[in-house]
């Protein structure tokens, strides 16, 4: 590969993250409340009052029952998401501190959180994003501090399609213009290497519907900072 090779792929990938970011505030414009999320696994973990970050916390599912027993705050990359996710607060008679930011680069002070949630958000970037991802979250967490991730799994019956630009295994582009990336346990392990394992799982649903299988899968992990 000569150096204008080098720099077309470079240039590529770039123009690729930028759109897959900026195509969720597009997408949450139509994006429906799904009602409020379970937070039981946290609870088992984490104090009352423990602080705690919700990293993509989209229109607010676990942000409104994260803040009834935790000093919570949520930053997503889109403002929209976050717009829905205060008036859903607000309705319920919550508040919440929400926060326009990149899980890339993220304005808080290291060890800061007791807890980062990261559900769903992972699986939208590419490799070495998912890497600084993780990187910067373990640096605003405390020591003892839990990070509990959940995102697709390879044998989930949506895993295919169009294959992203640049192309990674098991990584595809949706005409939204968002990315979905499919892992493996050893992937997450990978990913996670610098935390320890306090769980990790596989959670397979099946439904047969007229003689077909449909499959969802997820991976769900919760870490430790040592």
């Amino acid at each position: 590969m000569d150096k204008t090779d080098t720099f077309s792929l470079a240039d590529s990938q770039a123009s690729s993250t930028k759109n897959h970011f900026l195509a969720w505030d597009k997408e949450y414009t139509h994006l429906k409340w799904g009602g409020p999320a379970p937070i039981r696994d946290f609870q088992t973990r984490l104090l009352p009052g423990s602080r705690v970050l919700d990293a993509g916390s989209g229109n607010g599912r676990y942000l409104g029952e994260l803040v009834r027993h935790y000093n919570t705050i949520g930053i997503d990359i889109s403002l929209t998401a976050l717009n829905v996710s205060r008036d859903q607060l607000a309705r319920s008679g919550r508040f919440a501190e929400h926060l326009g930011a990149s899980i890339l680069d993220l304005p808080f002070k290291t060890r800061t959180f007791d807890g980062v949630l990261c559900y769903g958000v992972l699986q939208h970037l590419f490799k070495a994003e998912r890497e600084l991802a993780v990187k910067e979250l373990t640096h605003i967490l405390k020591e003892g501090g839990f990070f509990f991730f959940e995102a697709f799994g390879y044998k989930d019956m949506r895993c295919g399609g169009e294959t992203s630009i640049p192309f990674e295994e098991r990584t595809f582009a949706r005409q939204n213009g968002i990315i979905y990336h499919y892992f493996t346990k050893e992937e997450v392990r990978a990913l996670f290497k610098d935390l320890e394992i306090i769980e990790l799982e596989d959670a397979i649903k099946e439904k047969n519907f007229r003689g077909t299988v449909y499959r969802r899968h997820l991976i769900k992990g919760i870490f430790r900072k040592p």
